[in-house]
């Protein structure tokens, strides 16, 4: 039976064609991601867990040289490969090492040191444990003084208004300590700023997805964040807040800052952030695409695209589904058409 023939009789499919048996995923990721293909939900959570947790154990760095060492190659600023690039402060202009380096004194004022700060606070998951203390996708370089204002409390949003020592503002609003005012919770919070939101909401989505086997275990932070379950991870007010976070500043906006990070990261554990390598992501783990199936090499491709004519017309030799299995006809979700001029066609029937 020809393949036009066999999409008639579906009904409604989405279609993605490739000429040979590698297909790649984005930023040079190749395979990387195969195994989480077909997958959806809670399900495709726990399969980017295994992949992202695979080399990660054998690659950790030290704390003490091995973060300092990395931040010239993960956080340089692009115009000036000395500089480092600071999330947190707006009026830092820091050198990579001495004497900007934290070296156990300073930093009392804005802009005079730098140091490892744990965007996802380290007294979460338990102090110093590895390999949480030294990953690099939520350790970033920031500025002192503002680090230790925003000491472990959790992200979110506030005027930053009031006294006393729990509100703060750093230089020019850049970020914010204070009261949160979205629903769900109504304790102190750390506002990051508008251009960097999108990169904390997707280090907050690697992290309970890597750690996803953790998180019940730590207790101390699911009072205002984690939800203490694998899935979905973070408490409601938390993930709302998050996903519309990631949404209004998307990846690599305004700047090309989060996909050059997060090879170089790779460069050095061996693991990658999916929810940078694929944009929206966290919509087919916890939001309105939750029950469509990942494609690793066709993501967020809607439609019947890239379907050559002579590939419409070759005629179809087996149908697998994600894991392998033969199938005699196609089923629901994602299915793996081999034709007979050895071409891969994936098929996803809603």
């Amino acid at each position: 039976m020809k393949l036009n023939r066999l999409f008639m009789m579906i009904g409604a499919v989405l279609v993605f064609a490739s000429t040979n048996g590698f297909a790649q995923g984005p930023n040079n990721s190749g395979t990387y991601y195969k195994d989480a293909d077909g997958k959806k939900g809670a399900a495709l959570k726990t399969a980017l867990c295994e992949i992202i947790r695979k080399n990660l154990e054998q690659n950790v760095v030290s704390y003490t040289p091995g973060l300092w060492n990395a931040y010239p190659t993960t956080d340089a600023k692009p115009d000036d490969a000395t500089k480092v690039w600071d999330m947190y402060s707006d009026i830092s202009d820091f050198t990579f090492g001495a004497p900007d380096q934290d070296s156990g004194s300073g930093g009392s004022t804005e802009g005079d040191k730098y140091n490892r700060e744990h965007s996802f606070p380290r007294e979460w998951f338990g102090g110093a444990k590895a390999p949480m203390n030294t990953d690099l996708f939520h350790v970033y370089p920031t500025d002192k003084l503002v680090n230790n204002r925003r000491s472990s409390y959790p992200f979110g949003e506030t005027t930053g208004e009031g006294k006393g020592s729990k509100y703060f503002k750093s230089h020019n609003n850049f970020s914010k300590l204070g009261d949160n005012t979205r629903s769900g919770y109504t304790g102190t919070v750390f506002e990051p700023n508008d251009i960097y939101k999108g990169d904390f909401a997707r280090t907050y989505f690697y992290m309970v997805t890597c750690y996803e086997n953790e998180i019940p275990s730590w207790t101390t932070a699911q009072a205002h964040t984690l939800d203490g379950n694998k899935y979905p991870g973070l408490q409601e007010w938390q993930l709302n807040m998050l996903m519309e976070w990631s949404k209004n500043d998307p990846v690599d906006q305004p700047v090309a800052k989060e996909t050059p990070r997060n090879n170089a990261v790779y460069g050095i554990q061996k693991n990658r952030n999916p929810f940078i390598d694929y944009p929206g992501l966290e919509e087919y783990i916890w939001g309105d695409k939750k029950n469509v199936a990942f494609s690793y090499d066709h993501f967020g491709e809607t439609g019947i695209e890239d379907l050559l004519e002579d590939v419409q017309n070759d005629e179809p030799e087996a149908i697998y589904s994600p894991d392998g299995r033969r199938l005699e006809k196609m089923q629901r979700g994602l299915n793996i058409v081999r034709t007979k001029s050895r071409r891969t066609i994936k098929v996803v029937i809603k």
